[in-house]
């Protein structure tokens, strides 16, 4: 899950170059070691902004586990914030990795309580949920979002096709918390907040 935390991220050099040869504005910042840190991709219509290690638990409205360090994927990059917004059409994913040594009977307890503050909690195993509830009051499932204008799949924010999460939130608002298999003694875990633009069939109530 963690080495995948940002792949959201590899999205922008095939953006960026659609901009320029539009003639928009394409602004890059890079790291100490040359990475993509921070890209703005702005159009009359709208812009695609990518940062990364730039967030904090914090601006996810998440606490952070009691002695969890954040990690790094693939990519050399802890965190992501990717941001496309076009007009009313809005798609944002923030994500943060982390490990701990305590087990992940213990790092789900405290997020289970943490993720309370979003209403209902739910258990999901993939598509399935574990336990009880089966959705949120604001009508948030274990399933894969049917929205047909954008596919945001659990590999683009960090999170293993049928591992756990804990989830909280709306089908268009969601705070996550996923984990994968277990590395070097320490439980994996990933903190993410999903904002979805809407499928234009929600259910008032329900589904923002």
């Amino acid at each position: 899950m963690m080495q995948k935390t940002t792949r959201l991220a590899t999205w922008v050099p095939l953006l960026a170059g659609l901009a320029w040869l539009s003639g928009c504005r394409v602004h890059v910042d890079k790291g100490a070691n040359g990475e993509d840190k921070k890209v703005q991709v702005d159009t009359p219509f709208g812009g695609i902004h990518v940062n990364t290690d730039q967030l904090s638990a914090a601006d996810l409205g998440l606490p952070v586990y009691p002695g969890a360090e954040t990690i790094k994927g693939d990519d050399k990059h802890k965190s992501a914030d990717v941001h496309l917004g076009f007009g009313e059409w809005q798609l944002r994913v923030r994500a943060i990795s982390f490990a701990t040594s305590d087990s992940r009977d213990q790092v789900t307890a405290f997020y289970k309580k943490a993720l309370g503050r979003y209403g209902d909690v739910i258990t999901c195993q993939g598509n399935t949920p574990v336990g009880t509830p089966t959705r949120t009051s604001e009508g948030l499932t274990c399933e894969e979002s049917k929205n047909p204008k954008v596919n945001v799949d659990r590999e683009d924010y960090g999170s293993s096709k049928n591992g756990l999460e804990l989830k909280a939130g709306s089908k268009r608002h969601q705070h996550i918390v996923g984990f994968e298999s277990d590395q070097d003694g320490k439980t994996r875990f990933a903190m993410v907040a999903l904002d979805l633009p809407s499928s234009g069939d929600d259910n008032s109530g329900k589904s923002d």
